[in-house]
């Protein structure tokens, strides 16, 4: 799966002020016009850097934009290249002026992208925080609030291994849980039934009373929506973690 690019920051500076612009910065610009994929989004960072530079831009927005492409493999022998091949056609003074902003990024030590971090790029949901139910499951998971009106649906992320205790969705009447995998590769199994695996866009349907488990593959990152059903006198009864031992057989 390709890295998406996400951006929010015209909503969270602009929202309320020029929504209309916000909507074509986060929506068009970022959301339709980074993410075609006709050409790769390296090739997008040194096409945007260069048009910058030649309208004369060297404010935050370049910044941004030399920092994006330094984030998405940009070397500093590639863009001291660009830069210079673009000041032949430019303009010497626009050359200066940027090769200042490169020479702070390109200079500065930037911690390695952790293996979530890594994770994050390849899902549109966002990881969040760590699980606060976190007591009823094996490994480390992460939860992100994605609708809290109308249908509560979570995204839970699972590092590799991690998996939740045998549990029920109890319910009277209606209740459950569907759950969409949106990335990596995990597993769902009710009680005396072999286990299922999950890829980006499986969907499960877990009716209320029903015994399971699902997480993750023992080697693999795993995200899914958790979609809460309405029900009457719905609850959730956590039971025993899963066997170690039939865990460790799944690939």
């Amino acid at each position: 799966m390709k890295n998406k690019i996400i951006q929010t920051a015209g909503r969270e500076q602009l929202g309320e002020f020029a929504p209309a612009f916000a909507h074509l910065n986060d929506d068009v610009l970022f959301g339709e016009v980074w993410n075609e994929e006709a050409i790769g989004v390296k090739t997008k960072c040194i096409v945007t850097v260069v048009s910058l530079m030649a309208s004369g831009i060297t404010d935050s927005s370049l910044l941004y934009h030399l920092q994006n492409a330094k984030a998405h493999g940009v070397t500093k022998e590639e863009i001291v290249a660009i830069i210079t091949h673009a000041t032949m056609y430019v303009g010497w003074p626009k050359g200066w002026a940027v090769f200042r902003l490169a020479k702070e990024v390109w200079n500065e030590e930037v911690p390695a992208p952790t293996e979530k971090d890594r994770f994050q790029s390849e899902v549109f949901f966002p990881i969040g925080e760590p699980n606060p139910y976190g007591e009823f499951f094996a490994g480390q998971s992460y939860l992100a609030p994605v609708s809290t009106e109308q249908i509560p649906i979570y995204n839970v992320t699972f590092e590799p291994g991690c998996r939740n205790n045998w549990h029920i969705h109890h319910a009277k009447s209606g209740g459950g849980q569907m759950l969409i995998c949106v990335g990596g590769r995990g597993y769902y199994q009710e009680w005396d039934k072999e286990p299922v695996e999950l890829t980006p866009g499986t969907v499960i349907n877990i009716p209320a009373n029903v015994r399971h488990w699902h997480g993750a593959a023992p080697n693999a990152w795993f995200s899914h929506l958790a979609v809460e059903i309405d029900g009457e006198d719905a609850s959730t009864e956590w039971l025993e973690p899963v066997d170690p031992e039939a865990y460790s057989k799944l690939k």
